[in-house]
């Protein structure tokens, strides 16, 4: 069955997809290349720059041919993670934390790269709202998308003002709603993701009340157990793609930031808050110790709030999470002229 005929039995599924790992919700958009002659789909994501720079310059495209591209966005980790697991994608982009809670619930998924470093989460109010610290929204109607970076983000603010998330009530929309909720003033608050959150700073004039780097995971690039072992020349070639578009980033700011703008429908200053001054991208690709830090400080939290039937299973979750071979192949090859 080809791709696109599974993401048509997927999608007529999808309720009782969405039921199978704990955040993942349905839909997501589709750019088909012709039926029969995809030889590899995997998503683009607002969040994830390389994904949209691959996308716009064709690399992929150049190297196995028209046609055998099968773009699918992802409008969040968990968007991403249901195509994983639903198998619409053999690759998809999602924060650390998503990638190890799907793993430790059962799909089979591994990590083969890291792109990038971001602080692509904090804790948002809207403009003239007198909420100031975390404290405050005890009682209090929070947005955040489950199964998302922001999502464990705020757990973690929760946790770390001695609160939980039976504190507050948590209103689970996707990003960009969210955004809209808090700007109409239906939620006291909401953990928010760039873009959507540098756009609702510079256009509503939205504020950021709590910021953490260390409370972000990184991205990872993950792909599904079988792809990996079926097609590793693919997850090689999208991996070095990866590291060709990281240089390329470096190399020409102003057109990666108009390219983030295009893409996602923003403002150039909105692109360039969240590329220039809140992703990192000069980072180690391979995905290893610094990302097993990150998420082995989550795993109680994960245990505490019901997300993964035991602690055991999320620790040998994240001891299987990372395959770095590609990623060491790949690392240093990257070069805009390449």
């Amino acid at each position: 069955m080809s791709r696109l005929a599974r993401l048509g039995v997927f999608l007529a599924a999808s309720a009782l997809l969405a039921g199978c790992v704990s955040g993942e919700s349905s839909d997501g958009s589709v750019d088909a290349a012709p039926a029969g002659e995809v030889q590899l789909s995997l998503d683009y994501a607002y969040y994830n720059p390389e994904s949209l720079v691959i996308k716009e310059q064709g690399w992929l495209e150049e190297e196995l041919g028209a046609g055998s591209v099968e773009w699918i966005l992802s409008q969040g980790s968990n968007k991403a993670n249901e195509n994983l697991r639903a198998n619409v994608i053999d690759i998809g982009s999602t924060a650390g934390t998503p990638a190890l809670l799907a793993r430790a619930n059962g799909s089979p998924i591994k990590s083969i790269d890291v792109y990038s470093r971001p602080e692509w989460s904090a804790i948002v109010v809207a403009a003239g709202s007198p909420i100031t610290s975390v404290e405050q929204l005890r009682g209090q109607k929070v947005a955040a998308t489950q199964g998302t970076d922001p999502y464990f983000f705020l757990l973690q603010a929760l946790a770390q003002a001695g609160l939980s998330a039976s504190d507050v009530e948590i209103v689970n929309l996707q990003h960009s709603d969210g955004r809209t909720a808090l700007e109409r003033g239906d939620v006291a608050a909401w953990a928010g993701l760039d873009p959507f959150m540098a756009q609702s700073e510079l256009e509503a004039g939205s504020t950021l009340i709590y910021r953490n780097l260390d409370f972000n995971s990184y991205g990872l690039l993950n792909a599904t157990e079988s792809f990996i072992e079926e097609q590793p020349e693919l997850a090689q070639t999208v991996v070095t793609a990866y590291e060709r578009a990281r240089a390329w980033i470096a190399e020409n700011p102003d057109a990666a930031v108009q390219t983030l703008a295009t893409a996602a429908g923003i403002d150039p200053e909105i692109a360039r808050r969240q590329l220039t001054e809140r992703t990192d991208l000069a980072i180690d690709p391979v995905p290893g110790e610094p990302q097993r830090a990150v998420l082995s400080r989550l795993l109680p939290l994960l245990v505490a709030d019901g997300l993964v039937r035991s602690e055991q299973e999320a620790t040998t979750a994240l001891d299987t999470l990372f395959e770095p071979r590609f990623a060491e192949a790949a690392r240093g090859t990257g070069s805009a002229g390449a």
